[in-house]
């Protein structure tokens, strides 16, 4: 098998998405929904299902429950061309995690029970594996407590063999935005947040700020802004790169898909702002079809939406 493009470390889940709840539910009374979808989730799987159908070749490592949750989850992956066989399954009585999105509109609640998504440890990782790859990513940062103790350390072991490096910290739940992110913020060679992600990790009120007070820990910074499209920063440069305009059916996995067209893009050596623009496209992508990676496994509707929307370079 030739090595994997990408390899990435990583939380496995399922999301369930119940459509058509009021912001203000009730207690004690039966809350009836307008749809409901299962899809694959977790913003490491996403990322690494949506890269392997923009043809990387990707590693994925993680930890999954032997129960119907982790056998879809895995499944899903397999189908999609993911290499899983470095991943690892728990035994009986192991519950994989799941999370139950209810969205509001423009915004959303997002519930999830982590089942065993803190036991993940170094451990658990073949660094012969992930270093067979040219490029590690990271996301969830703070739902893999288990890989913190020894991470900062495998981290620059990566680095020291030559691979790139970059993280998606996504949402700290404890809103602390502190501990092992201040040891691995300086590893990585690039980093994805959101706008408000940006903030929280700098600890500053705006974009331009954040950008300012990262730009000499992080090289390549590139901020997701949602229907404004991103922001990234590279050598002291920064520059706006436009959205995709689009109707959207479903914006849940959006930062996970742009991820996936930004690092598809690096791999193939393409410049920031053209690996931005990939992402807004594949970001906007995500949002034809509800979940993070139904819209990547209609084969038709990515065709379809890739002439419509050409990939720089492509």
């Amino acid at each position: 098998m030739p090595a994997p493009d990408i390899t990435i470390a990583g939380e496995v889940n399922l999301d369930l998405i119940l459509y058509g709840i009021d912001e203000a539910i009730p207690v004690d009374r039966e809350v009836l929904g307008t749809n409901f979808e299962l899809t694959l989730g977790s913003s490491s799987a996403i990322l690494a299902h949506n890269l392997s159908v923009l043809g990387c070749r990707v590693g994925f490592v993680t930890l999954c429950g032997s129960d119907a949750m982790g056998a879809i989850a895995m499944e899903r992956l397999a189908e999609g061309g993911v290499d899983l066989s470095h991943s690892k399954k728990k035994g009986a009585g192991a519950k994989t995690g799941v999370t139950i999105v209810l969205p509001h509109g423009r915004s959303r609640r997002i519930l999830t029970y982590p089942g065993i998504m803190f036991d993940m440890t170094v451990g658990d990782l073949d660094i012969e594996y992930l270093a067979s790859a040219r490029h590690f990513h990271l996301s969830s940062l703070f739902l893999l407590r288990g890989l913190h103790a020894g991470l900062p350390d495998l981290l620059r072991e990566l680095k020291r063999r030559g691979l790139t490096l970059s993280l998606d910290t996504n949402d700290d739940p404890e809103n602390q935005w502190d501990g092992v992110l201040q040891e691995v913020l300086p590893l990585m060679d690039i980093l994805l947040p959101n706008d408000d992600e940006v903030c929280r990790i700098a600890r500053c009120d705006s974009v331009p700020e954040a950008l300012d007070a990262l730009g000499g820990t992080v090289p390549l910074i590139a901020v997701k802004c949602g229907s404004k499209g991103a922001v990234i920063q590279q050598s002291g440069r920064r520059v706006e790169v436009p959205a995709v305009p689009v109707q959207p059916v479903d914006t849940i996995g959006a930062g996970d898909s742009f991820n996936a067209g930004f690092l598809s893009a690096w791999l193939n050596g393409a410049p920031a702002e053209a690996c931005a623009a990939t992402g807004n496209i594949t970001g906007a992508l995500s949002t034809q079809r509800p979940g993070g990676t139904e819209a990547f496994r209609d084969r038709t509707l990515v065709e379809e939406f890739l002439r419509r929307h050409p990939l720089p370079g492509g």
